[in-house]
């Protein structure tokens, strides 16, 4: 089923996650495409859209706070010496079209426009696919290309002073419940010890589900892990975790990283052999 807004993103049949490509939404919380539902595939659902302890933080996407001083995150913007500023700065994502579009993904064009300009053309290719009666993998990969004449330069809000924010790049709001949920990597456990390291994979496990995250290339395994358990359940990947990343004309940024939708608590072994089967060639 889609409509001009919306894709319902399915697995062997079943609906397993719904993208709005067109959200009606103020500026300030950065209006972009998100997906919204995500569920297993017994339909638990496990993202939240916009929430009110951050009502800019919409289901699974791409965001980043900083593109050359521009919000393209939603919310307050940190400023250095200041510390998070309510500004004028925000910008959006629009979607131009679909290249594709089948009931288990698509290829999507998207324009980054902030002040009446655009500033990035993004691709972004999302695909759905079965691992195992209990869980699925959901496949996004961004590749962002500066348009503009200058040079353009991606940073968060660590980048410009605030020690641990390195938010910015793939981010998933999950599902909160009563109880925090548990997080742990293939050799780290607890928000404290995976927060803004490198993973091969990050596991972030609640009542009855688990969510594996992973870098599915070189340069997305290099970027550390943005976590959030006490304070809200949220993954992301750090694209400008201690410096910014700069973007000359024409020049391109590409990341990609798998998540795996599982009904049930995974242990290390069970979210380590799914990993290996989500992003085997």
């Amino acid at each position: 089923m889609t409509s001009n807004d919306t894709t319902v993103l399915r697995v062997a049949g079943r609906p397993v996650g719904r993208y709005v490509t067109r959200p009606e939404l103020p500026a300030r919380l950065s209006p972009r495409p998100y997906l919204h539902p995500v569920t297993t595939l017994a339909g638990t659902a496990v993202t939240e859209l916009a929430p009110a302890d951050h009502a800019h933080h919409l289901g699974v996407g791409v965001a980043v706070p900083d593109v050359e001083g521009f919000n393209f995150w939603g919310g307050r913007t940190y400023v250095r010496d200041q510390g998070p500023t309510e500004l004028d700065n925000h910008g959006s994502q629009r979607h131009i079209a679909f290249q594709l579009r089948d009931p288990d993904g698509f290829v999507e064009e998207l324009r980054w426009v902030a002040a009446g300009g655009e500033l990035l053309r993004e691709r972004r290719t999302v695909a759905a696919a079965e691992l195992t009666d209990q869980a699925w993998a959901l496949d996004l990969t961004f590749s962002l290309t500066n348009v503009t004449k200058g040079p353009l330069s991606v940073g968060s809000p660590a980048t410009n002073g605030r020690p641990g924010a390195a938010y910015g790049g793939f981010f998933w709001r999950a599902r909160k419940e009563a109880s925090v949920p548990e997080v742990f990597t293939a050799g780290a456990d607890g928000e404290g010890e995976a927060h803004g390291r490198p993973a091969d994979w990050l596991a972030l496990r609640g009542a009855t589900w688990t969510l594996v995250f992973a870098g599915a290339t070189e340069q997305t395994r290099r970027d550390p892990w943005f976590v959030r358990t006490g304070e809200y359940p949220g993954v992301g990947s750090s694209l400008a975790h201690e410096e910014r990343v700069p973007l000359p004309p024409g020049g391109t940024v590409v990341r990609r990283v798998v998540t795996v939708v599982a009904d049930g608590r995974l242990d290390r072994d069970a979210a380590a052999a799914l990993v290996r089967k989500a992003v085997s060639p």
